[in-house]
């Protein structure tokens, strides 16, 4: 009995250090994955299109991000512009508070007017913690205000290990977010086209209204050291050591890379790098759907001189996956009931596409030509071919 008591307190033993083990790298990583990041407390990487994660380090773990945090309040800013409730050509004029703000800024000038343009741009280009505070209170009129949509926002993103206390990043009572959050914060971040109209400047200058001028460098170190990334948000403070999150595209792949808590600026751009090269080398996208062919199938259409009419889809459509597995991709196209007139680009239905069995994109489908309702003459043409004499 003592023998066998011994066997299975071993056993218990062994799944516990295995587990423990799993645990501690946040799920469990191949031997190629193990070394991918050093010196950081969390890391994750994902496929942009479909979120789909390639790399977990600790994921979940609660931390601080310092100004990569800016991620939420860019969202809010270009969610502004893409629903026309701002425009990068309204002016800002700057507070005492925002002018006063400590830490990376471009050094506003309180009541001194500049454009949300200049403001978006040394945000993404420099971290700049006036301009953030500047553009909360030109939205919601105070940074307080902003912050509670920041955690809305946060929430209907399924973040649920994110809580913001700022819009800057600064050191704060009760604000953290995760590395797995942060990936979905950046990708939806990301969807604004405007984003990479700024995240790609290297070195700019930025023109004050009384002819002072603040060089601007970004803090984007990876943009000239990995060619492939056009985007990129650093966040560093002493309780949060230094954090990226960043994004690099190549051969119709693009993927999100984060790393947070590093214990040096070179072990996270160092870490980026790593999961960037691992996630190139080894998954890509197959393109499944191609914007510029038609389907084979054609959509009925009621009243038209015409019955029927080609669709096409209104984007590329890919199906990601890792280079030495070959998944089961199925497509499923819902057309929907069709009235002329209808004009080319118009939306006729969608279709879903599944990986394994599992639906994983919902392209929209679009006329691929324009069908002119039936007058008077087609109708009676139409009758007059069916005639049997």
């Amino acid at each position: 009995m003592k023998r066998l008591i011994s066997r299975i307190a071993a056993a218990v033993s062994a799944c516990i250090l295995l587990i423990s083990g799993a645990l501690s790298v946040g799920g469990a990583l191949c031997a190629e994955q193990r070394q991918l990041v050093t010196g950081c407390k969390s890391a994750y990487l994902c496929d942009y299109n479909s979120g789909e994660c390639v790399y977990k380090y600790n994921e979940k773990a609660r931390l601080p991000i310092a100004s990569v945090c800016k991620v939420m309040t860019l969202t809010l800013c270009l969610d502004a512009v893409n629903d026309g409730r701002l425009s990068t050509d309204d002016t800002v004029t700057v507070s005492e508070r925002a002018a006063g703000m400590g830490g990376s800024q471009v050094f506003l000038q309180s009541g001194l007017t500049y454009s949300v343009d200049q403001l978006l741009k040394s945000i993404v280009v420099c971290s700049a913690n006036d301009s953030c505070v500047a553009m909360a209170e030109k939205l919601c009129g105070s940074e307080e205000i902003f912050v509670s949509r920041m955690n809305e926002k946060a929430r209907e993103l399924g973040c649920g290990n994110t809580l913001f206390a700022n819009c800057t990043g600064l050191p704060k009572e009760t604000q953290y977010s995760c590395a797995e959050d942060v990936a979905l914060m950046f990708r939806n971040l990301i969807r604004h086209d405007e984003y990479f109209r700024y995240s790609k400047i290297w070195l700019e200058d930025f023109n004050h209204p009384d002819d002072r001028v603040t060089s601007m460098t970004n803090t984007n170190k990876l943009l000239r050291r990995y060619s492939a990334c056009d985007g990129g948000k650093t966040g560093y403070t002493g309780e949060a050591g230094f954090c990226l999150a960043s994004t690099a595209t190549r051969n119709n792949l693009r993927l999100i890379s984060v790393v947070l808590g590093a214990d040096t600026s070179d072990n996270r751009f160092d870490g980026a790098v790593n999961l960037f090269d691992y996630g190139f080398a080894n998954y890509s996208n197959k393109l499944i759907l191609d914007e510029s062919v038609n389907l084979r199938e054609r959509a009925a259409v009621d009243c038209g001189k015409r019955e029927s009419l080609t669709v096409r889809p209104s984007r590329n459509a890919y199906v990601f996956s890792k280079n030495d597995l070959t998944p089961e991709v199925t497509s499923n196209v819902v057309l929907e009931k069709l009235s002329a007139p209808i004009a080319e680009g118009d939306r006729v239905g969608y279709a879903e596409i599944y990986k394994d069995g599992i639906i994983c994109d919902t392209v929209e489908l679009v006329a691929a030509e324009s069908i002119e309702r039936a007058g008077y003459g087609d109708n009676f043409r139409k009758l007059s071919e069916n005639w049997a004499f």
